[in-house]
């Protein structure tokens, strides 16, 4: 008899054809997030669950599943999952680490180059037909090439982002709670500063941390407040990093010249303030969002859970 599994939401279509011929497959719903309370009904009976990064799998899910075997994240992140608990019950949890690495990295990128050139701003001003003709002074930003920018994390992405980063002539300046080598900052060029030094001398600084107790608001109003008045701050990590309010203030104050973010701190809802503001850039989290990549992410928690089921040791365990 085939194992039963939860996918909370439909995956793309090579991955559920994959999974449908290995599995009892129970798809949640098939757009849209799964709401909690079929969650809990649905997981009841399964021995796999492969949910996404919205799904919240804390103690009640785990205890409603007595049968559950693996946690299969379609995620690189694994803040969703409470793994100590999971642990304590003999479950393995696993996450999809390096198949989205360059598609991050090159959205990164193109969300600091649409800030420093205000992009969507002197697009819409176009489509508004108010574009007259060449002016000295329409919509000037700032270049990328001499910038000093800061990553916040130096793991894949963060090191994905400083090679781009680098090949626009950027100076790369990096923090994380592990200095890395240095073979590793000679090869990227790459200055390691504390945290605070770090956003007092960045123009620009891009987050590429983990979310966990310690990053929680990593980026808070006193932190901020270390930056540059004319720096700029892009978010494609985790929304909690970053407390979204205080930044929201930050920006309308003048205190920062723009930002651009791709996660929030209670998602999907987003600070009221940050929709009036010309500054910052708001993405639908599409960090990873190339075909090729969330195939990949999806093939990935797919064979992670097969592997679980099967009582193999996963790729990619996590905890």
């Amino acid at each position: 008899m085939k194992p039963k599994v939860l996918v909370t939401r439909e995956l793309l279509p090579e991955a559920m054809d994959f999974l449908r011929g290995r599995a009892d497959i129970e798809v949640g719903i098939s757009s849209g997030n799964l709401p909690r309370e079929d969650l809990l009904k649905k997981v009841s009976d399964k021995e796999g669950l492969l949910p996404l990064l919205v799904d919240a799998i804390d103690r009640e899910v785990i205890d409603r599943a007595p049968r559950l075997k693996i946690i299969a994240n379609c995620a690189v992140g694994y803040n969703n999952i409470d793994i100590d608990y999971a642990r304590q019950k003999g479950i393995l949890v696993t996450n999809t680490p390096g198949v989205l690495t360059e598609s991050t990295a090159e959205l990164t990128i193109a969300l600091i180059l649409a800030v420093l050139r205000r992009i969507p701003q002197a697009e819409r001003f176009t489509r508004d037909k108010k574009f007259k003709g060449w002016a000295l002074d329409l919509w000037l930003g700032k270049d990328l090439a001499g910038a000093k920018l800061g990553t916040i994390g130096f793991g894949r992405i963060g090191r994905a982002v400083a090679r781009r980063a680098s090949a626009f002539r950027a100076e790369i300046l990096y923090h994380d709670p592990q200095r890395t080598s240095p073979d590793i900052e000679m090869f990227y060029r790459a200055t390691y500063l504390p945290l605070d030094d770090l956003l007092r001398t960045a123009d620009i600084v891009t987050i590429h941390a983990g979310l966990n107790p310690q990053t929680h608001h990593l980026i808070s109003r006193e932190r901020l407040a270390l930056m540059k008045r004319d720096a700029v701050l892009v978010n494609v990590s985790r929304g909690p990093i970053v407390d979204e309010n205080a930044l929201a203030d930050a920006l309308a104050a003048g205190k920062l010249w723009g930002a651009g973010l791709d996660v929030y701190e209670r998602e999907p809802e987003i600070e009221e303030k940050l929709f009036s503001l010309d500054n910052v850039i708001l993405l639908p989290h599409i960090g990873s969002a190339t075909y090729a990549t969330r195939l990949k992410m999806a093939m990935t928690a797919a064979k992670n859970l097969l592997q679980g089921l099967r009582g193999e040791t996963p790729d990619n365990p996590v905890g």
